[in-house]
């Protein structure tokens, strides 16, 4: 879905008061956490983050799950270890209403990503 807005604030208060918010917040939390310097804005009508050297992820909630764009994940996760059980496209991560963010190591995705974009190394698309 798509959000006319254009800000983080505009974009929550567009959400429906459900699950897909609360799974949002959760994991806008976990960002904020690991990537304090990251500046939260509006990019593509969706959530959005990012540094000095551009976006480096995005955040949308869907009608039936909550999109997590990151890139190439098979680059930052190659065996499949740190995102093991979730829904994955090639650049982006599905949490659905039956998903426990806190149970995935998302934030140890985050890190990692993180890690590879202080080493130079591409996790593009």
């Amino acid at each position: 879905m798509q959000y006319d807005v254009k800000t983080p604030t505009e974009y929550l208060n567009q959400l429906e008061k459900d699950w897909r918010l609360e799974k949002v917040q959760e994991l806008r939390k976990i960002i904020q956490a690991k990537v304090p310097k990251l500046v939260e804005g509006i990019h593509y009508k969706m959530l959005s983050y990012s540094d000095t050297e551009g976006v480096l992820f995005q955040l949308n909630a869907q009608m039936n799950y909550v999109s997590f764009y990151v890139g190439d994940i098979k680059k930052v996760d190659p065996n499949g270890e740190l995102l093991k059980g979730l829904n994955l496209g090639k650049g982006c991560i599905r949490f659905k209403k039956s998903n426990d963010i806190a149970e995935t190591r998302i934030d140890e995705f985050i890190e990692k990503i993180m890690q590879m974009r202080k080493e130079g190394k591409d996790f593009d698309c």
